[in-house]
């Protein structure tokens, strides 16, 4: 069942291309690839020399899939992946979607309480999982969650403390207690015929939910947003046309794919124009840079802490990057200045950013390699094709004014089914007409460009003015030492707020003074917007997937920068 009623929004492409609304699963769109470029590489992991065409992967995933099927995991069932960019991983995806099972991705970074919550709210069938990240073992904390996976027999728990698991899964050849391997899932999947898979392909709704990922709940508690194959599918199609991806391109893709980023804008964006995934199973600069000269990508992702890691970097010098012309910085918001970096530096000429949330399949907005590079560096570009977007009055949901600051709301093909049993939360972020809020403000020209100007929340209000933290930010990336500054709203007794600005200084830059900060602003930017309190730190806190916590940083503000006692 499709997810609204009206009708398709920009219907005709930027391309000049009539829009047309693809009703596919995600294994159909694999197989329309494969078919297309069956000797081409579609998986590479450089750092250890493991490489499958698409026609070698496909074998892959049909070869899982089938086993999970035999298993007995049903259409509509979850099945969760705790792990790192592994090379099951994206197999893992594809397989899922063609028995019309439901992937949710964890967040690696999570603890035993966030697994516990996720999988209890969710009702996770299956769980995928590796022996640990970093420092955290995630075969104890979920012995831990739960205990019972010692003593029960494989694929048949029943435990108190999580009713619904029933499954799980070690993504590795060894053998853990409770837990099946992949090798013994793979050669259970002779158990089923293909006339057997091929009904279990036939019966799936393109409209299905296909993937389930939790918000990072920095309010509240973390919801399942419930995604579609024609969401993700689609929204990956169009995001590879706008970089006009082929089976010639490399895409370099340092960004954990349990997160939008990595499977919808990365995998999904790849599968659908056969391009090749240069995978890293975590983010490392110097290996990021490897990955680029010795695969000879064309395409690279990152965040914007991303890129700078890699530009700020010792060695960067002494890596070929010629080979780059496209990819993507998402995530938060990309300052100016490091997009001119990217561009000029490291031969990303025709870098894009897309704009969007998880809520969104993720994007709404996408910039083009055919923008100039004004529009390119100062805007998220304009709405995708078949996707509605405006900027709004926050509480009636109406048009502003091109030009006006409003939130920035969408409606279209990519948004979420809603949050899982969560229908209060979903009607408070869809509302009736279809309009997904994204709880951020922007403003639209009268091209259609969209500049996103900072979050409703992270808005301040100083003295009945509103100051835009993007602004100033990108105003102080300008200044000599800084490498990286992120603005809040400190509380002030008098104004309500007040700007405060934390700055990462460039090493041997550590000494930079508040004093000097605002000398750079005086006479530049107005008086209200200047930072009146400064902070240096090593490094910013943020989330698994590479954003900034800026809910962190305020709370941070509050015990740096305490308001004096009234006498």
């Amino acid at each position: 069942m499709k997810n609204a009623t009206y009708p398709i929004a920009n219907p005709v492409s930027v391309f000049g291309e009539p829009f047309v609304l693809r009703e596919q699963t995600l294994g159909q769109v694999l197989d329309a690839t494969v078919a297309r470029f069956p000797e081409n590489d579609a998986v590479v992991y450089a750092d250890r020399g493991y490489r499958q065409t698409w026609r070698e992967f496909s074998r892959t995933v049909d070869t899982l899939a089938k086993g999970l099927m035999a298993l007995g995991i049903q259409k509509g069932e979850k099945v969760a992946i705790w792990a790192t960019n592994v090379p099951y991983w994206v197999a893992l995806q594809f397989a899922t979607a063609k028995i019309g099972a439901i992937l949710i991705t964890v967040n690696t970074s999570y603890r035993e309480h966030e697994v516990r919550y996720l999988l209890t709210q969710s009702e996770c069938e299956n769980l995928f999982i590796i022996d640990g990240y970093r420092d955290h073992d995630f075969i104890q904390t979920l012995y831990a969650v739960a205990p019972e996976l010692r003593t029960s027999s494989r694929g048949d728990m029943k435990g108190a403390t999580l009713p619904h698991l029933r499954r799980v899964f070690f993504l590795g050849p060894e053998k853990q207690r409770g837990m099946y391997s992949v090798p013994e899932v793979m050669a259970m999947s002779a158990m089923v015929t293909e006339e057997e898979y091929k009904a279990r392909q036939d019966s799936l709704d393109p409209w299905d939910v296909v993937n389930m990922q939790y918000t990072s709940g920095t309010t509240g508690f973390p919801k399942g947003v419930m995604l579609t194959h024609v969401g993700v599918g689609l929204n990956g199609y169009w995001i590879g046309a706008h970089q006009r991806f082929s089976g010639k391109d490399r895409v370099c893709l340092p960004v954990p794919l349990f997160h939008c980023f990595g499977c919808v804008l990365g995998v999904s964006a790849c599968v659908n124009h056969g391009a090749t995934m240069v995978i890293l199973e975590g983010f490392n600069p110097v290996q990021v840079m490897e990955a680029v000269e010795t695969e000879k990508c064309t395409a690279l992702y990152g965040v914007p802490t991303m890129f700078l890691a890699v530009l700020e970097h010792r060695l960067f010098p002494r890596f070929d990057f010629s080979t780059l012309r496209t990819g993507i910085m998402a995530g938060s918001v990309c300052p100016e200045p490091l997009m001119r970096r990217v561009m000029n530096e490291m031969f990303m000429k025709e870098v894009t950013s897309v704009y969007g949330l998880t809520e969104s399949s993720p994007g709404m907005t996408q910039s083009d390699i055919t923008d100039s590079l004004e529009d390119r560096c100062s805007t998220v570009g304009r709405p995708f094709p078949g996707v509605d977007v405006r900027v709004a009055d926050p509480n009636t949901c109406e048009e502003l004014p091109r030009g006006t600051v409003g939130e920035v709301l969408c409606r279209g093909y990519n948004v979420m089914k809603g949050y899982y049993k969560m229908p209060e939360a979903t009607r408070d972020a869809v509302n009736a007409e279809g309009w997904l809020h994204s709880g951020d403000l922007g403003v639209m020209d009268e091209r259609g460009y969209l500049r996103i100007t900072g979050r409703i929340k992270d808005m301040i209000i100083r003295g009945g003015e509103n100051i835009y933290p993007r602004e100033v930010e990108e105003y102080l990336m300008g200044m000599e030492g800084v490498r990286d500054v992120q603005v809040v709203g400190v509380p002030s007794r008098k104004y309500g707020e007040e700007v405060g600005a934390f700055i990462v200084p460039k090493d041997g830059c550590e000494s930079i003074s508040a004093e000097e900060v605002r000398d750079f602003c005086r006479g530049k930017i107005a008086w209200h917007k200047i930072p009146r309190r400064v902070a240096m730190l090593q490094e910013f806190p943020m989330t698994g997937s590479g954003k900034i916590q800026k809910y962190k940083l305020r709370e941070m503000a509050v015990k740096l920068f305490p308001e004096p006692s009234e006498k």
